[in-house]
């Protein structure tokens, strides 16, 4: 049980924090999209723009098989929300400047800031796919397409491939590789529109206390 636990929050961490230790290698030129690439990309572009508030179940599957489940919280610009069922003492939250993993159970924290995680792509306030970020394929399903991209300024290592449905167009999932291969990946079961949450919503607390791990002003 204990190696189930530990090797579910790799598998959470990579899913945040897709980095590795060493030098992060030179960025390669983005091959060119083809029209019909660029037409979805600007589509998914307007889509994310326009996507504030929402929220869904969602399913978890990491690199050795394991499931996870629990309910995904959007609110852009900055905040995310992933509470895991019982019995993970998981969760993570994006309160605008740092994401928060907090493990209950073990009562441990880790913090780092949203810049560095791949959350940063879609949680940003002006989503921007032809700056800072660079998208290397388009790949097309019978029901949909995907977006793969990396950050263009090697602050975050590794790629997060975005999973749309085509008709309507809407964000299914997506699967997070970090530099050293490992995949995680999170599949929506219908992202809703919901109503703004207060920010103390995106705080998460110390579990080795009763105070909430507010961003420093």
């Amino acid at each position: 049980m204990l190696r189930d636990g530990l090797d579910r929050r790799a598998a959470f961490l990579a899913l945040v924090c897709a980095v590795a230790a060493g030098p992060s290698p030179a960025a390669t030129p983005t091959e060119s999209l083809s029209p019909a690439d660029s037409r979805d990309v600007a589509r998914v572009v307007n889509y994310l723009q326009g996507l504030t508030t929402a929220e869904s179940r969602f399913v978890q599957t990491d690199a050795r098989g394991g499931r996870s489940e629990g309910t995904f919280y959007l609110q852009r610009p900055g905040k995310a929300r992933f509470d895991y069922d019982p019995p993970s003492g998981l969760a993570i939250a994006s309160d605008g400047r740092q994401v928060t993993v907090v493990d209950r159970r073990l009562k441990t924290i880790h913090v780092y800031p949203l810049g560095l995680t791949p959350l940063a792509l879609f949680l940003a306030r002006d989503i921007r796919l032809d700056r800072g970020v660079i998208v290397r394929q388009v790949t097309r399903s019978r029901d949909g397409f995907t977006v793969v991209a990396e950050d263009g300024r090697r602050k975050t290592r590794g790629q997060i491939a975005l999973n749309f449905s085509a008709a309507p167009l809407a964000l299914t999932g997506w699967t997070v590789t970090d530099a050293r291969g490992a995949v995680v990946a999170v599949r929506l079961a219908g992202l809703a529109r919901t109503e703004p949450r207060a920010a103390g919503f995106f705080r998460l607390r110390d579990p080795r206390s009763s105070r909430s791990l507010d961003a420093e002003d």
